[in-house]
């Protein structure tokens, strides 16, 4: 397991936690890990809920960043 790649969700608000979510994903990357979230999608014809849903559940940990809007 030592050398399995995990996907890890990063959510958060986002114009509020541009730097914040920024971090996160450099960190996700600099341990070898791949690092998922909104920015990465784009419009298509399923629902954009439907697409978040079932990316948040393949991945294996999801990431919550909290800050001071909510």
């Amino acid at each position: 397991m030592k050398n399995k790649k995990l996907q890890v969700f990063i959510s958060s608000t986002f114009i509020d936690l541009i730097e914040e979510r920024q971090a996160a994903v450099q960190a996700v990357l600099s341990c070898g890990h791949i690092p998922a979230g909104m920015e990465l999608f784009t419009a298509g014809d399923e629902s954009q809920m439907k697409v978040i849903k079932r990316w948040i559940e393949e991945s294996d940990v999801y990431l919550l960043i909290l800050g001071g809007r909510y």
